[in-house]
């Protein structure tokens, strides 16, 4: 993980003027990396600023819930898995509000793509989809990125430590994100509940 931080800052810090690019870049690849939300937006603060690290990361956290719903389009059968689990998580029947969400959404152990599904249910269309997720995602990027920006102002010794102190924190909120085992995502689907939206809605 520490190493995956400094590569990080290093690839982002030497790319001059295409690092709002890369950094946006960070956010699309996140998933990949099994990289919290948290941990990309204070970057940014201590990177660019508040101002500048808030849009960049609004605008790479949006690109990432947009991706996430036209990855649904395509994986019909993937959709009906995420769902059976967000069930087992969440409940079968139970539906989350607009303002949990976006409550939800501050709290960095809550897996992201998984309040997208919750978004993805209560929308009616693509368009108040992007208009939820966007919505949800600015509390937390000014957050975050705010937090970034108080670190970056730290003497550089305190800084360090802050560091130290917060990567482990990360490692396990990292942790904690990953909530479902990969044989019981993969398991064969029996049946979706019955309060399940269908693919017309994503479609």
């Amino acid at each position: 993980m520490e190493q995956l931080t400094s590569w990080v800052f290093t690839i982002v810090e030497s790319s001059g003027m295409f690092a709002p690019v890369l950094f946006i870049g960070m956010h699309l690849l996140r998933p990949l990396f099994f990289m919290p939300v948290a941990f990309i937006c204070i970057s940014g603060g201590i990177l660019f600023g508040m101002v500048s690290g808030t849009i960049y990361s609004v605008i790479g956290i949006t690109l990432s819930s947009l991706f996430f719903y036209r990855f649904l389009v395509y994986m019909p059968k993937t959709f009906k898995r995420l769902i059976r689990l967000k069930g087992k998580i969440l409940g079968e029947k139970r539906q989350i509000s607009k303002g949990q969400i976006f409550l939800l959404r501050l709290m960095p152990f809550i897996h992201f793509h998984l309040l997208s599904l919750c978004i993805l249910e209560i929308s009616r269309n693509y368009k108040e989809y992007f208009k939820l997720s966007f919505l949800s995602n600015v509390p937390l990027a000014v957050v975050y990125t705010t937090f970034g920006q108080w670190i970056a102002s730290l003497s550089p010794i305190i800084m360090a430590a802050a560091v130290i102190v917060i990567l482990p924190m990360i490692y396990l909120l990292r942790q904690k994100e990953i909530v479902v085992s990969w044989e019981e995502f993969f398991r064969k689907d029996h049946q979706v509940s019955q309060g399940s939206p269908s693919m017309n809605r994503v479609s």
